[in-house]
């Protein structure tokens, strides 16, 4: 199982100190919480895309290429990659070169994003959200399993004789998964491939997650991928650690109730009981994140949240700390004490090409 952190790159006002980071000092502090996430024995970064403000990851794989020059270990990925605005020939392409960059170290979450006046901006129509995202997908996979491509459809220019460059490491795609808040189109796609699916389970209830995750691994199984229970499953959270869980929740109240996105809302309570949000001890972060395997089935990458609504890169580095030294050591000795043997690991490039090797020698 894989352990990691998100970051949707916001540029927030502290709310303790009335100072907001600049541009570059937001940018820098994700590259540094990036290599801490490293240092501390994390297995994934990933990072969202924005075009508005106040998000800068405008350009996923600009910082990813960075990041992946200063490490070594951690798997970079997107949370999300904008499948519906953004041209499949290009994230193809974007993402072979980031593979090769990075040794391989690379996948992709997609997702149509939840900022509807980006459509436009992009040439788009918001209510071709869907079928954007079914048609750009259909062709992102051809590109990548392909050499050459010819392809016709609604969305964009057709394709003669067109080969995407670079191939991708190896001749391995990097590993996808779709992500959705709220849609079961977009689970259905992630069964039909045999790709992953991540709910990104932070502000909405566990029931609603819960309805789209059983309704991927239904469909997985159906298309012959596996049984129900193999299917690759990701999940976001939400966490603010301290020591002392009245510390956490005294440092952390002021973020919370300030936030751009909840505060002014639910209480921090009301939050912490309805969603996955966790903020207290290491133990309360373990407990809690335990219940998740209860609710949705074993499952492969758990991806946590922890630098947003305003917090300093200090903190954020000290919630590192905690994270890797106290909570995921425990989780990951947890997690596979419970987890049946025929349930699969999250994917890796070293697997997939394990697996397209074995697939050639016995054919």
């Amino acid at each position: 199982m894989q352990f990691g952190i998100f970051s949707v790159g916001d540029v927030t006002t502290d709310p303790t100190t009335g100072r907001t980071p600049t541009e570059a000092e937001r940018i820098k502090a994700m590259v540094a919480i990036a290599q801490k996430a490293e240092e501390v024995g994390l297995d994934v970064f990933a990072m969202g895309e924005h075009h508005n403000r106040p998000f800068v990851p405008s350009s996923p794989t600009t910082m990813l290429g960075y990041v992946a020059g200063r490490t070594d270990k951690i798997t970079l990925s997107t949370s999300t990659t904008l499948i519906t605005t953004n041209d499949p020939v290009k994230i193809a392409e974007d993402f072979a070169m980031l593979q090769h960059l990075a040794d391989g170290r690379v996948d992709l979450m997609l997702g149509r994003g939840n900022t509807g006046p980006v459509y436009p901006w992009f040439g788009k129509d918001i209510r071709d959200g869907i079928p954007l995202a079914i048609e750009n997908y259909a062709l992102l996979h051809r590109l990548w399993r392909e050499d050459v491509v010819n392809w016709e459809g609604k969305f964009r220019t057709p394709l003669q004789s067109f080969t995407s460059t670079p191939r991708p490491l190896d001749d391995v795609p990097p590993f996808v998964w779709h992500g959705s808040i709220r849609s079961p189109e977009i689970a259905e796609q992630a069964a039909y491939y045999g790709d992953g699916f991540f709910a990104n389970h932070i502000f909405w209830p566990t029931d609603h997650f819960k309805r789209l995750i059983d309704l991927y691994r239904r469909r997985y199984e159906h298309y012959g991928h596996g049984s129900a229970d193999q299917a690759i499953v990701g999940l976001g959270g939400q966490v603010f650690l301290r020591k002392n869980s009245q510390d956490a929740v005294r440092e952390f109240r002021p973020y919370f109730d300030n936030a751009p996105v909840y505060g002014h809302g639910p209480s921090l309570e009301e939050f912490t009981e309805q969603t996955p949000l966790t903020v207290g001890s290491p133990e309360q972060v373990i407990e809690k994140t335990l219940t998740f395997r209860e609710n949705f089935g074993d499952y492969q990458r758990q991806l946590f949240l922890i630098d947003h609504a305003g917090l300093p890169l200090k903190t954020v580095l000290e919630q590192l700390d905690l994270l890797g030294e106290e909570v995921i050591p425990v989780l990951r000795k947890e997690f596979a004490a419970r987890r049946p043997a025929h349930v699969p690991d999250a994917p890796t490039h070293a697997s997939l090409l394990a697996a397209k090797e074995t697939m050639e020698v016995t054919a």
